[in-house]
């Protein structure tokens, strides 16, 4: 929950008895109960209209070919820091030597050359040994630990139904709007995508690999922010009150909602060859489209994701560079973490530009979502006082006004790209700053001062 205590600060049984929240172990049974059944739910679904569900994802990550490398092994990472030094290389060993004697066998029988079953396998092996085997705080912190780098796992298989479930949902595509707003921030996809086409191979495939593996950096982040959770010196295995992989979860059980209300594909499919004979016309990356005097929805084809309006890589990868930062306990991050959130943030938005992935619109729509999102989060021990709820509050305003700026404003914005630029830049500007003055300006409370809102070292 988002508050250590709801309860504080109140007296009285009267007041108490009224309301009481669930208890910890309720919250967990319940959070237990809700994943397998999302699963199913997300299972059926998928079954019923002929593509791959999470339960058969998950399925070949055990005994078939996983379909990603990198995110099973990001999930073991994750679950690593739960465990002691010894422990994780003994884990590691493990997982290691499951990996390649499966991945031996896979292409010895004629099959892809790929890993991550060890991963999988071992993650869950590790969950059953601590869950039957072990006691107190090792145990807690192994499952705790194990629960988050499984939900990183199932996170991913979540999204990638959910981008059917976006084509499901209608064949009406928003692009046009959107790409005539973006005539107020100066077409940002098509002067991106130049400039990449004009560097070579080299940097688009750096920019590609930080794009895809997006969930690798995340887990950079999140295992840094807890390695002290099992070390000697924490003896009362005190979690941190607010880390990365808070803000990543939520931004992806809230973000894609977004896409079934603002449907669209992007530049390289509404005004490119890979529109398949649907785009508006071949345009992107070399032609800016002609004006636009009468935008309308239109009709596109039935397996291209609806998944811009936001970008959830601008939210997530924002939420990377704001948590490589400072520390959980509110101390400057290390130089190297806090440029290399830097970098990452900032080739995520450059790819997702310069590849026609998205537009400047969805960008900014994502970066506001990320900072509204993380408002309700960050430091929970400091309660619901005015600056969150203002904060949140304006967030979630902001974030309204320029999804329905976009749908039925875009003309004006283009007619008037200088001041509809200005005001658009400058309104975001100022959330930003605004979130910086209440999270980020003054320091935050020592352990000393608050042991609670840290984590104990």
């Amino acid at each position: 929950m988002l508050l250590d205590d709801p309860r504080a600060g109140y007296d009285g049984d009267s007041r108490r008895s009224r309301f009481r929240w669930p208890s910890s172990r309720t919250r967990t049974a319940l959070a237990v109960a809700a994943v397998p059944l999302l699963l199913l739910v997300l299972q059926i679904v998928a079954s019923r209209n002929g593509f791959e569900g999470p339960l058969q994802s998950v399925w070949h990550d055990y005994f078939g070919t996983p379909k990603s490398m990198s995110m099973p092994w990001a999930g073991l990472a994750l679950a690593l820091v739960g465990l002691s030094w010894r422990r994780r290389f003994g884990t590691l060993a493990v997982a290691i030597a499951l990996d390649a004697v499966i991945a031996g066998t896979r292409v010895a029988l004629g099959g892809p050359f790929t890993f991550g079953n060890g991963a999988v396998i071992t993650l869950t092996g590790l969950a059953l040994v601590a869950w039957l085997g072990w006691e107190g705080r090792e145990k807690r912190n192994a499952l705790h630990a194990a629960a988050l780098g499984a939900l990183l796992i199932l996170a991913t298989k979540v999204g990638d139904v959910w981008l059917h479930v976006t084509v499901m949902a209608g064949p009406n595509v928003l692009d046009r709007y959107v790409a005539l707003a973006d005539r107020a921030l100066g077409e940002p996809a098509w002067t991106v995508a130049r400039i990449l086409d004009s560097l070579g191979p080299v940097p688009p495939a750096i920019l590609h690999w930080v794009y895809i593996e997006l969930p690798v950096g995340a887990m950079v982040i999140a295992v840094w922010q807890l390695r002290h959770v099992a070390a000697a010196s924490n003896r009362a295995g005190v979690w941190p009150s607010h880390y990365l992989v808070r803000t990543f979860l939520v931004l992806g059980l809230v973000g894609p909602v977004v896409y079934l209300l603002f449907p669209v594909v992007g530049p390289m499919f509404a005004f490119a060859p890979d529109g398949h004979g649907l785009q508006i016309g071949n345009f992107w990356p070399h032609h800016v489209p002609p004006f636009d005097h009468a935008p309308a929805a239109m009709r596109f084809d039935a397996f291209t994701p609806r998944n811009c309006m936001p970008s959830m890589h601008a939210a997530w990868s924002t939420s990377i560079f704001l948590h490589s930062r400072r520390d959980v306990d509110g101390s400057p991050a290390p130089r190297w973490l806090r440029w290399g959130g830097a970098f990452w943030v900032l080739a995520t938005l450059t790819a997702t530009l310069g590849f026609g992935y998205h537009y400047g619109s969805d960008l900014i729509a994502g970066a506001v979502l990320c900072l509204t999102v993380e408002s309700v989060l960050r430091a929970p021990e400091r309660g619901w006082d005015r600056a969150r709820i203002l904060i949140i509050a304006a967030g979630a305003t902001l974030f309204a006004a320029l999804l329905l700026s976009f749908r039925y404003l875009p003309l004006w914005m283009a007619q008037h790209p200088v001041p509809a630029g200005l005001i658009l830049l400058l309104l975001v500007a100022a959330y930003a700053r605004a979130f910086y003055n209440t999270w980020f300006a003054h320091p935050a409370p020592s352990n000393s001062d608050n042991k609670d809102s840290a984590l104990a070292r």
